[in-house]
């Protein structure tokens, strides 16, 4: 198994946007072959930190969702709505 730990600084006044878009993101990706969860998480402190915790079954479970029609025009929107660019993690449990 790979989660994945994806977090963004989201701009204030794009908040609600983010997260919509996200949602739609996790609707379809929960459905796709290799993927064991996928969540929204918002920072108890900061709102405007928003990550996304995903578990797929192995890399190429990760290879053909970014391949997808959603990820890739999902995805990109993101990048207006961040303040800077967002961090991704992968980890492997061991």
């Amino acid at each position: 198994m790979i989660r994945i730990v994806a977090q963004s600084v989201v701009k204030d006044d794009k908040r609600e946007e983010y997260i919509q878009l996200a949602k739609e993101l996790i609707e379809k990706s929960k459905q796709e072959q290799g993927c064991i969860s996928y969540g929204l998480f918002q920072d108890i402190n900061n709102p405007s930190i928003i990550t996304f915790i995903e578990d797929w079954e192995d890399q190429n479970a990760i290879d053909l969702h970014n391949k997808t029609e959603h990820f890739k025009r999902i995805v990109p929107l993101f990048a207006d709505l961040r303040v800077s660019k967002g961090d991704v993690n992968l980890y492997r449990e061991v």
